[in-house]
């Protein structure tokens, strides 16, 4: 599984309200949450952002409350990764449920810059900055994690097994 993108970096404790604000939590519609997606983080994000970026941030992203709004939002705005030096244990077991691919990785999280292009080899845990032309590692996807991406996340995965 490869991910190819621009990256867009931010800093430690990204909590859940700074991923999706509170104020757009009346809401459920994937549209709507991609809108406003990390616009607490940076006001302009939702605009910037273009399918297949990739966010890289520092300590402890999305901790804060477990809402699925957050990785929900991420993933709707076409962002198809998420490298951080540490992830909070709610936001990471929400990623994967709803099929957004994590990675950790502190050497590519200090190593990369905002703008630069990247591609992640997930079977193999290789981040490739291929701005720099440099690579850093970091722990490859399970196997049965990635059947949970690749099917869009638990809940698919699920129906698939049961039809």
């Amino acid at each position: 599984m490869l991910f190819r993108g621009k990256v867009w970096k931010f800093g430690k404790n990204i909590d859940t309200d700074r991923i999706i604000p509170a104020r757009y939590l009346n809401t459920s519609d994937e549209g709507e949450l991609a809108r406003h997606v990390m616009e607490d983080a940076d006001v302009d994000f939702p605009n910037k952002v273009q399918k297949g970026d990739i966010i890289i941030a520092e300590d402890n992203f999305g901790c804060g409350s477990s809402r699925e709004h957050a990785p929900i939002a991420i993933k709707a705005a076409g962002v198809s990764a998420v490298i951080a030096t540490s992830f909070a244990r709610i936001f990471y077991r929400n990623a994967f449920n709803i099929g957004l691919p994590i990675f950790i990785s502190a050497e590519a999280v200090h190593g990369i810059k905002e703008g630069d292009v990247i591609e992640i080899d997930a079977d193999n845990g290789v981040i490739r900055n291929l701005t720099a032309e440099n690579s850093f590692t970091s722990e490859p996807i399970p196997q049965f994690m990635q059947e949970l991406i690749n099917a869009g996340g638990l809940i698919e995965w699920t129906k698939k097994k049961i039809a």
